[in-house]
């Protein structure tokens, strides 16, 4: 459901990669800047990203199958890591033609109309990026923060780029320009890496953060005060989806049905404060020891609560 409903904002981005990418090369045609060049082959990455965006939310919309029970939010990771490796070719690409106009230096001219050109792009790229972002936070979509913190990105190369002309328009230091291109294809070429970096680890079934995890424990604590307590928690990230499981331990006196409407209580309490959360829970008895054993198949997990009774 989360990615049906994020999917529109990628067409939004879509559209906005089109305008700023035919402004730039604009911007670039008047002034010959190979700063600016750089600056508009990102905002081809950036429509390339964000039709991967859109096809990878497309995917993850899909609902779950007897092959993929849990369904197919993991697909949001497949546009984090294109559009990685495609910011990593776009910072290649930038770094050779600075390198080029460092040897071979060339004049630039009418500058005044390509900065006005440039500055247009940057103002609907942060425009479009804050509405991203803001629908990324509230879907908790990692599809729409990434292509929103690229766009960001793409923000400060063009502000980067508009000083370097501003400054060769009254100096004339011509190298410059390909000196500015150099530092943004370096930015460029860490924001792929980040963004690598970044969906390696979630394809790693990475933990909920810190901030998630103590959602979760404050959660527990109410229920500690009716007599349960809770260990072996583990968490990870899908997407847009959060599995969480943990165990429950109840006094052995409780009927079934008093511990069955705890665990649905607690899990209903946790999906609450996790969008996008899905909560198992497995019922067991305090006072067994082995009710405290760690299984063959569990790491150790944080201490949850008072602990394990005296």
């Amino acid at each position: 459901m989360t990615a049906r409903i994020a999917r529109p904002y990628t067409v939004l981005s879509i559209g906005a990669a089109l305008a700023t990418m035919g402004l730039k090369l604009a911007a670039y045609a008047i002034t010959d800047s190979v700063g600016l060049l750089s600056d508009a082959l990102e905002s081809t990455v950036n429509l390339a990203s964000a039709i991967v965006a859109f096809w990878a939310l497309s995917l993850a919309a899909t609902p779950a199958d007897s092959e993929h029970p849990f369904g197919h939010s993991k697909a949001e990771y497949f546009s984090s890591g294109l559009e990685g490796a495609f910011i990593l070719i776009a910072a290649l690409g930038i770094g050779y033609s600075a390198v080029e106009r460092l040897f071979h230096p060339e004049p630039l001219e009418q500058s005044s109309l390509g900065i006005g050109l440039a500055i247009a792009a940057a103002l609907l790229n942060g425009a479009v990026a804050w509405i991203l972002w803001r629908a990324g936070k509230r879907l908790n979509s990692i599809t729409l923060r990434a292509d929103a913190q690229h766009l960001l990105t793409d923000v400060w190369t063009s502000v980067g780029v508009v000083v370097a002309v501003v400054l060769i328009f009254f100096t004339g230091w011509q190298w410059l320009d390909p000196l500015i291109a150099l530092g943004v294809g370096l930015n460029v070429l860490w924001t792929g890496i980040r963004l690598l970096r970044e969906t390696f680890s979630s394809l790693m079934d990475k933990s909920l953060d810190s901030g998630q995890l103590q959602k979760i424990t404050h959660c527990f604590a109410t229920y500690e005060d009716q007599g349960a307590r809770f260990h072996l928690l583990q968490t990870r990230e899908a997407g847009s989806q959060s599995f969480i499981s943990f165990h429950v331990l109840v006094p052995g006196h409780w009927t079934v049905q008093r511990g069955h409407d705890l665990c649905e209580s607690v899990e209903t309490a946790i999906a609450q404060r996790i969008a996008g959360s899905r909560v198992t829970t497995h019922l067991e008895p305090l006072e067994d020891p082995k009710s405290w054993q760690h299984g063959d198949d569990f790491p150790p997990s944080p201490p949850l609560g008072e602990g394990k009774p005296d």
